[in-house]
């Protein structure tokens, strides 16, 4: 530890339970940890003992302070190893650089505060010299088993503190050398100090007094600078709690009257639109006001554990569904046999294809629509990593025999099982039953997992 970190400046986490079947990092940023743990590492065995540690809870509460981070790591015979992981401190010269880029823009403040790592200011940090984020070489290991390169305790170390990253990155600020506490004093400081002169960094230059007099030159009534304004954010009250969301949707109007229907209109069809409309308005609503499951606005379709479908949160870029899209949501919202039966002839499928449609739909959305009726070829990169997950998924001797029967799907020899990989990066369980393959559970990051989740399922678990 270089010493530039300031007193108190340490958090201790609680030790983090299993992490079976979900990925260690799912932000940009807590990937960039684990890419430069992973390239760091020589031995890829250790990396893989180290996982299963990690994913079997077997690291300690991790304290995290200015140049290290601190846990004690239990071996699979229960032995505990005091591991460390060591990051280079920023220098009191490197902080007063990136707290004047901080400062810059009030959208990287805001990020911060909103526990994101802003991806302009990682760059604009680099181009000054300052990489915030590790890369190859810069996780330096210490263990009490005395290894002398990455072992597994300093390994799942790594991997768990990737989870902590993803929740919060002043974890990473704080590694650096400055606490959340200490980092937003000192922006407030140097923002009011910058408002104070007017907007101007240090060292600019100007002539004092001119900016005041162009300010009086104006004749218009005095003001407040946008500077001032944005030093000032740390001050305000917070906002006042947004209102309780609606209970239920509101009824749709009824369109049973006298009045005859224009040619072509089918009031009973146009009510349950009306209705399924209302009912993705409070859904969305709820889901803006944080009283309910995390729903893909466009989809329909519910996320679970929040966010839109693959991680990540609500993506403003998700496409419009297709008409055939659509047809398959509205169907699984429809209670009515005579809706279904439209639809079903309207999107051009048999009943037995709807009915696998709706199946794949409930389970994902438009996503998982897409893996059942679209055979997706991915090109020579994404095999290499398919390949590469499917290799360090199973221990050596667990590991079944994988035979690739389509563009991106892997059926398990002597089963009835295959997992399909979807363009997001998620492996879908598939189960077969007669001639057709169906859809048997829900996505996961892990093959291994997915391919579990199909063999449970078992011969009548996915129908068909």
């Amino acid at each position: 530890m270089s010493g530039y970190g300031h007193e108190g400046d340490e958090r201790t986490f609680a030790a983090l339970p299993p992490a079976r079947g979900v990925a260690f990092a799912r932000t940009w940023w807590g990937l960039a940890w684990l890419k430069a743990l992973e390239d760091t590492a020589l031995d890829g065995q250790q990396l893989k003992a180290g996982r299963r540690h990690a994913r079997a809870g077997a690291v300690g509460a991790v304290s995290v302070r200015p140049g290290r981070i601190t846990a004690v790591v239990k071996d699979r015979d229960g032995t505990p190893y005091r591991s460390d992981v060591l990051v280079r401190e920023f220098t009191e010269e490197e902080w007063d650089r990136l707290l004047d880029l901080a400062v810059d823009s009030a959208g990287h403040i805001a990020a911060l505060l909103d526990r994101e790592m802003p991806p302009h200011l990682v760059e604009d940090a680099a181009a000054a010299g300052l990489e915030l984020l590790p890369g190859i070489g810069d996780l330096e290991p210490e263990c009490g088993c005395e290894a002398w390169d990455h072992c597994p305790h300093t390994t799942a170390l790594s991997y768990q503190v990737a989870r902590l990253l993803d929740e919060d990155p002043f974890v990473l600020l704080l590694m650096r050398g400055r606490g959340e506490r200490t980092l937003l004093d000192q922006l407030q400081e140097r923002s009011a100090s910058r408002a104070a002169r007017g907007g101007r960094s240090r060292g600019d230059g100007d002539t004092p007094g001119a900016d005041s007099t162009e300010r009086g030159s104006t004749g218009g009534m005095p003001g407040v600078s946008a500077e001032e304004v944005y030093a000032e954010a740390f001050l305000l009250p917070p906002l006042p709690a947004p209102p309780a969301a609606p209970e239920a949707p509101g009824a749709s109007p009824s369109l049973d009257t006298e009045t005859d229907p224009a040619p072509g209109v089918d009031p009973a069809a146009l009510e349950f639109l009306a209705t399924d409309a209302a009912a993705r308005a409070h859904r969305m609503l709820r889901e803006a006001l944080g009283a309910g499951a995390a729903v893909d606005g466009l989809s329909g379709a519910v996320v679970p554990g929040g966010g839109a479908p693959g991680g990540g949160g609500f993506d403003a870029a998700v496409p419009l569904l297709t008409v055939a899209q659509d047809a398959v949501r509205l169907a699984v919202e429809s209670p009515l046999p005579w809706i279904t039966a439209r639809l079903t002839a309207g999107s051009d499928r048999t009943r037995g294809e709807m009915d696998l449609a709706t199946r794949a739909w409930q389970g994902g959305g438009a996503a998982a629509l897409a893996v059942l009726e679209e055979e997706w070829t991915p090109d020579a990169e994404a095999l290499a990593w398919a390949a590469a997950r499917l290799a360090e998924a199973w221990e050596d001797d667990e590991r079944p025999v994988l035979r690739r029967s389509g563009g991106a799907w892997w059926t398990a020899v002597g089963t009835d099982a295959q997992v399909r990989l979807g363009e997001d990066g998620r492996w879908w369980p598939y189960l077969r039953s007669g001639a057709r393959w169906s859809p048997a559970g829900l996505p996961d990051r892990d093959p291994a997992t997915a391919l579990a989740a199909a063999v449970a399922a078992g011969p009548t678990g996915a129908g068909g």
